[in-house]
């Protein structure tokens, strides 16, 4: 849907309507979690027979849907091949962009270009770490040691190849969904995929395409921000506060409440509290787990060139390469949709709310993600993994956070501490973060006077992951965000001329000193008026 531009509404207008929003969001909240919420954890007796009989019926469509997306194609299954396809094609086409523009990308996000005056809602910066936080997660510490668990240290090599790729793939999925963006009579702005597609596609004369690839797109990402962007995250969070801490067994409700309420807080405030609150959160889960892992690196220094070399000496042994695919980018997507959601298209609706008139500079920010995400965070899970030898338990089987917790118990028997807080931290930033992927999705779908609607089912849902674990249900959930990836990349494919002509305009305005800092635009208003 397009909406026609208007007059702003005036302030008094605009508080009155958000006010009535938030008591209206309130009080739903307020009667959810007065609701006998121990007597749902508790009483799994009539519980488990109805979620039996939910996950019977999703079964049968995860079986399906499973048949379809890992369809076996020269030993790749479909959905790996449409994501690796999608970033070789726009990493040639676009000549290594990702290279080209990484240094600029460091300069956008450090606020040199942030113009206050633009169109948007959020700084570069915040949308950067609103994307982040939907993507830093437990796919950083989980997916990771399943990859290596599988096909040993050399998986670790093509999941940066991967995310080398992704890095283009994310900054032209992001330049679209920018550049397609509607602003409302409220000035807040909403984009992403299903603007692409609709607005996109329209201009090309694609226009039944465009919109029935939209609504897909938004059934599917609601659906996905339900489960494993919400019910899993929550649910393994309850999960690793009762393993660490004694006296929390039974206790997962507290988890699921404590997250509820702490959701509901940041989301009723819109991307703007999001974003300011992604902003304090990613920098500092990030530094605790990094500097966790740096710590077993420091611990285990003389073994570091040893264990780089085992990577890389195992990286073309036929067992690695499957379990890149098969760890990395079929059991990572399934865990985190593809460790940072490259593709997949869920980042391109944080970053279009950016403030800014230059899509494809959201765009260069946006290829910083899947570098912060996967070339970093998940090398520094993999290389202290390697270094400490867990994957080689022969033991029973151990999942992936359990073997990273080992990894961390290597060094003290406190240490798993810090990691079942950082993947706390993971969970809260991935559900707040996907909250307002789906929200923008609902609103696409069913106009912005029902997303309370949308808002009590989500913190609902994060209560619901702690508690139980419908398996069929989140397997769906987690399918539907490997499927946004189809109708989003083939968007990207049919407006893909359109973004490469912007970037070449773009950069050659950028080399020739046409396109100034926020200072430098400052400083030559101040002249204008001296003169």
């Amino acid at each position: 849907m397009i909406y026609p531009r208007k007059q702003p509404i005036s302030p008094v207008q605009l508080k009155r309507q958000r006010g009535g929003q938030r008591a209206a969001f309130l009080l739903a909240t307020l009667l959810l979690l007065f609701f006998p919420v121990r007597v749902l954890a508790q009483d799994t007796e009539t519980s488990s027979g109805f979620l039996n009989s939910i996950d019977s019926v999703f079964s049968a469509i995860v079986a399906f849907l499973v048949e379809i997306l890992f369809y076996d194609i020269g030993g790749f299954p479909l959905i790996v091949v449409w994501l690796i396809v999608a970033g070789i094609f726009f990493t040639l086409r676009l000549g290594f962009i990702n290279l080209r523009a990484f240094k600029h990308a460091i300069d956008v996000v450090r606020g040199r270009y942030d113009d206050p005056e633009e169109e948007g809602q959020v700084s570069h910066f915040q949308a950067l770490a609103t994307a982040l936080s939907g993507t830093v997660g437990l796919g950083n510490i989980a997916g990771v040691a399943v990859a290596i668990q599988v096909g040993g240290p050399g998986a670790m090599f093509w999941l940066t190849l991967a995310a080398f790729l992704g890095m283009t793939t994310k900054l032209v999925e992001c330049t679209l969904g920018l550049k397609y963006r509607i602003e409302r009579p409220d000035r807040t702005v909403a984009g992403g995929p299903a603007y692409m597609l609709s607005r996109g596609l329209t201009n090309m004369g694609l226009a039944p395409l465009g919109k029935g690839l939209a609504i897909i797109f938004s059934v599917l990402a609601i659906f996905g921000s339900m489960g494993g962007a919400n019910m899993f995250q929550s649910n393994q969070a309850a999960i690793a506060f009762v393993g660490t801490f004694p006296g929390m067994e039974q206790k997962e409700w507290i988890i699921g409440l404590v997250l509820a309420v702490l959701t509901a807080i940041v989301i009723i405030g819109g991307i703007e509290r999001i974003a300011s609150t992604t902003g304090l959160l990613v920098p500092a889960m990030a530094v605790i787990y990094i500097l966790g892992c740096l710590w077993i690196v420091v611990v285990n220094l003389p073994q570091v060139p040893s264990a780089v070399g085992t990577i890389i000496s195992q990286a073309f042994v036929p067992q690695a390469i499957e379990g890149g695919i098969i760890g990395v980018i079929v059991q990572g997507v399934r865990r985190s949709a593809f460790s940072n959601e490259a593709g997949i298209g869920s980042a391109a609706i944080a970053h279009s709310a950016a403030r800014t008139d230059e899509p494809v500079r959201e765009g260069i920010v946006a290829l910083l993600e899947p570098f912060i995400d996967t070339i970093i965070i998940c090398n520094m899970t993999g290389i202290m993994i390697v270094l400490t030898g867990v994957y080689q338990d022969t033991g029973e089987a151990i999942d992936g956070s359990q073997m990273t917790l080992n990894a961390f118990a290597t060094v003290s028997t406190w240490f798993p501490i810090v990691l079942t807080i950082a993947i706390f931290l993971f969970a809260f930033s991935t559900i707040i973060s996907w909250s307002y992927y789906g929200e923008i999705s609902w609103q696409y779908l069913f106009g912005q006077r029902t997303i309370i609607i949308y808002k009590v089912i989500f913190v609902a849902c994060v209560f619901i992951g702690a508690v139980v674990t419908p398996g069929a249900v989140i397997d769906f959930s987690d399918l539907t965000l490997l499927m946004m990836a189809l109708p989003n990349l083939i968007g990207a494919y049919f407006l893909s001329n359109e973004v490469a002509g912007d970037i070449s305009n773009y950069m050659e305005r950028l080399r020739s000193g046409q396109m100034p800092t926020y200072a430098e635009k400052l400083a030559t208003l101040g002249d204008s008026h001296q003169a």
